[in-house]
């Protein structure tokens, strides 16, 4: 009776999330497919990037952190105005189009690269990219979605997004070890899924009938962008003391280096990572919009505190692996909820604002987080990066377990 009553939960849960997707909207898939594509193609870059630099460039890991670093922050001003521009004009399609196009614009530079500057150019010119259609982006999605399936609207774009980061660096392996370690090539067969995520924004991607300015919208006034209120306000900050113990995947490739990996075999790290994230993003999307957020944001948090301190000391392949899995549990059971709850709190007509607000605050968090990790990598070893990340996931897992209890 017991295993009958297990199938008949299982065969139960399936069905549910098999109706929780059909009734999700058509846009939230194509952005979703945008997100996979796109993501295929950054992953093909970005898991081989911190090695190019390091083995093909001579950069040293500060400088890996830097770059990574000022990318974010050149394009924080960016991912701010874009949220507000996009609630002024009620036109979020035209800013997610450029955002994704100046991201695929990036792609062959990287390739024609053979300094440390053009790198760090391409990289400014994809975050740029990234700043312009984040915020319009999610927005657009909390714009088509209904308040009940926000979870799992969110999560499922953040699942095929990662399906993307489990695709992209699994390619990069493969093209690697058919051309001899050829990092250009790699490079430029990457430019194809961006080039493809662009053609299905322009055919695919419609906007919500009544919200362009002009066509029954009312642009919104300045003090109510401004004003976004104490909840969503609490949730950004939070984000941003969260963001510094997230940094960049870079250190979690350089890491892999130390464990004994091969240098073909280490983009495997994010393989795994993404394939965690992506199986456990979408159920806990669902679920959370059945049984509230916080309870998964503070397991989120103690699965990130736990990777923290296994990456801090782990030195062989089996023991990092261990902190790959935890890492990806704690992306699966945060970043859907994360803009969520942002779309939850935040007022119809300045939800652009809002999530250019929070992209604001956590690529400051993200300069300032990677050049505290490539410093303290440097300076003492890659147990103090890990270790200062396990220390600020414990202060936001203090403050999202103050607000869950607030708000109760």
């Amino acid at each position: 009776m017991g295993i009958r009553a297990a199938e008949h939960r299982d065969v139960t849960t399936q069905a549910s999330l098999a109706a929780t997707s059909r009734s999700i909207p058509r846009s939230v898939w194509l952005l979703g497919l945008v997100s996979m594509l796109m993501d295929i193609s950054s992953e093909m870059v970005q898991t081989l990037l911190p090695l190019y630099l390091v083995t093909g460039l001579g950069a040293s890991a500060i400088t890996v952190g830097l770059i990574e670093g000022l990318a974010v922050a050149t394009a924080m001003v960016t991912r701010l105005f874009a949220g507000v521009l996009s609630d002024w004009s009620g036109q979020r399609k035209p800013l997610i189009l450029l955002g994704y196009g100046l991201a695929a614009l990036s792609r062959p530079i990287v390739p024609l690269a053979d300094t440390v500057g053009w790198i760090a150019g391409a990289r400014f010119l994809d975050r740029v990219g990234k700043g312009i259609r984040s915020a319009p982006r999610d927005a657009l999605i909390a714009d088509v979605t209904p308040p009940e399936l926000r979870g799992a609207s969110f999560s499922l774009r953040k699942s095929l997004d990662t399906v993307g980061g489990f695709i992209g660096p699994l390619v990069a392996i493969a093209l690697m070890l058919l051309t001899g370690n050829n990092f250009s090539t790699v490079f430029w067969i990457a430019a194809i899924p961006a080039l493809i995520a662009v053609a299905v924004i322009v055919v695919g991607i419609q906007e919500p009938i009544g919200r362009s300015a002009g066509k029954g919208g009312e642009r919104p006034r300045l003090a109510a962008l401004i004003q976004l209120g104490p909840g969503v306000w609490a949730v950004i900050g939070l984000c941003a003391v969260l963001t510094f113990a997230r940094f960049s995947e870079a250190f979690l490739l350089l890491k892999a280096q130390q464990a004994g990996f091969a240098l073909a075999w280490i983009p495997l790290i994010l393989v795994l990572m993404h394939l965690v994230y992506g199986l456990t993003a979408y159920p806990v999307g669902v679920l959370s919009d059945r049984i509230g957020r916080n309870g998964m944001l503070a397991m989120s948090l103690v699965f990130l505190i736990g990777a923290d301190l296994v990456l801090a000391f782990a030195q062989t392949p089996a023991l990092l692996l261990a902190g790959i899995v935890l890492w990806g549990l704690h992306m699966g059971f945060s970043q859907g909820i994360l803009a969520t709850l942002i779309a939850d709190r935040a007022p119809a007509a300045a939800r652009g604002t809002a999530f250019g607000a929070l992209n604001l605050a956590t690529g400051l968090a993200v300069l300032a987080g990677n050049l505290i990790a490539g410093i303290l990598w440097e300076s003492y070893g890659a147990a103090a990066t890990f270790l200062n990340g396990a220390a600020f996931a414990a202060l936001a897992l203090i403050g999202f377990l103050l607000i869950g209890r607030r708000r109760h």
